[in-house]
């Protein structure tokens, strides 16, 4: 651990008086809980055995006073919302969040305090704390996204050279962040395998894809500036006898770019728990993204639940979806709309041989769990701080045990 000052920022008024039983863990998010469930509901979720976490989201606008709503959500997570007066300016805002901040950890010791980030821009109103280990979850290039932060740059950097420990959400972001700080470690992407693997049962098909014809040419997730509509309007064109199924919320881009044509249908965002029975209806599982900065280090999640759910894939030439999967013959890497539709015809027809499909995609996924990373995450953590002492890491990841983070590295070198 470094110094205990390396957070000072000026003077605090936190005060800490009554300590907890377990330790906590403080998360940072510029994702909302109940938005899309990915990497921060799956890790925190299960960091809820260990610590007393608490999931601090970005502020929303409000009447009256500032004030910090907590609820606790199925995990035991418990999700801090700041309400804010509405047209705060932003040093009014990061100083009501320090002051709601301090509140609420007046009963935690800050050497069992833990700070977790997905987002540097955090730093603003919490970098007077002095906890006893800082982590660093990169899960994205988020100053590529449109609409980011001029100071996120800046803030990233305070972070990386702060942190005790750095995750990368890929390898390329490993490759990216790990001059800045050498104890970094890669995490792709990991499957929550029996939640997905249900699709490849019988599952009632929702009502809203019910009338879709076949075959049908699937993608969930956040449709963005990430996803590449002038491919997915070129393909539409191209086979009008295939039907498109887009799963998910648009944001950050106009609704009104979006190519509308007979054969694509938009249903919206739905619940996690619901995505195995749309996957359950579709031929081929997509992955559509667009060439450009946003898209240089992602490293989707949506590639091993696919295949959890018996599904092949076809993606765009992403970085690390082609280090990770384009040596397998189940995931096809295609750059075009010609040998995007060349692709699917393919994937199609490897789909008939089921009994085949589902042996090569549990090849693919063995090691592939969110149950391993945490566990892997831990043991780092574990190391990086001395206050652990000798207590054991989760079982199966003593202080000895590889980190996943080591094989994949070696396994995508």
């Amino acid at each position: 651990m470094k110094n205990v000052d390396r957070l000072a920022a000026g003077g605090s008024s936190f005060a800490p008086n009554f300590p907890t039983a377990r330790r906590t863990l403080l998360c940072f998010s510029h994702l909302r809980w109940d938005f899309v469930y990915q990497r921060p509901q799956h890790l925190m979720s299960r960091f809820a055995s260990e610590y007393d976490v608490l999931f601090l989201e970005e502020p929303v606008p409000a009447q009256g006073a500032p004030l910090l709503v907590e609820r606790r959500a199925a995990s035991g997570v418990s999700v801090l919302v700041p309400h804010l007066p509405a047209g705060t300016g932003a040093a009014e805002s990061d100083r009501a969040l320090r002051s709601l901040l301090n509140d609420r950890l007046r009963r935690v010791r800050q050497k069992s305090l833990l700070l977790w980030y997905y987002t540097p821009m955090s730093l603003a109103f919490s970098a007077h704390l002095s906890p006893a280990l800082v982590v660093y979850d990169c899960m994205d290039e988020l100053s590529a996204f449109r609409g980011a932060p001029p100071q996120l740059v800046q803030r990233e950097t305070q972070l990386l050279s702060i942190a005790d420990v750095v995750f990368t959400g890929g390898v390329s972001l490993y490759e990216a962040k790990r001059v800045f700080n050498p104890n970094t470690h890669p995490f792709p992407s990991s499957v929550d395998l029996a939640h997905f693997t249900a699709a490849r049962g019988s599952l009632p098909e929702p009502a809203d894809q019910a009338a879709i014809p076949g075959p049908r040419m699937g993608f969930y997730g956040v449709i963005d500036e990430r996803f590449d509509v002038a491919l997915l309007d070129e393909l539409a064109a191209r086979r009008p006898d295939w039907s498109f199924v887009m799963v998910g919320p648009v944001v950050k881009i106009d609704a009104a770019v979006l190519p509308r044509r007979p054969n694509i249908h938009y249903l919206g965002q739905k619940p996690y728990s619901e995505l195995p029975a749309y996957l359950g209806g579709w031929s081929v599982a997509l992955m559509p993204f667009a060439r450009n900065e946003s898209t240089r280090f992602i490293s989707p999640t949506k590639t091993p639940e696919y295949l959890a759910a018996g599904r092949p894939v076809v993606s765009t030439p992403i970085t690390d979806v082609v280090r990770m999967f384009g040596n397998t013959d189940i995931v096809h890497i295609a750059a075009d709309a010609c040998t995007f539709e060349r692709a699917i015809e393919i994937a199609l027809e490897q789909a008939r041989d089921r009994h085949a499909f589902m042996a090569s995609a549990d090849a693919v996924l063995r090691g592939m769990s969110w149950d391993l990373t945490w566990r892997s995450m831990h043991a780092l953590m574990h190391r990086a701080d001395p206050g652990q002492g000798r207590r054991a890491a989760p079982a199966g990841h003593g202080h000895d045990d590889e980190p996943r983070s080591s094989r994949v590295v070696a396994r995508t070198a």
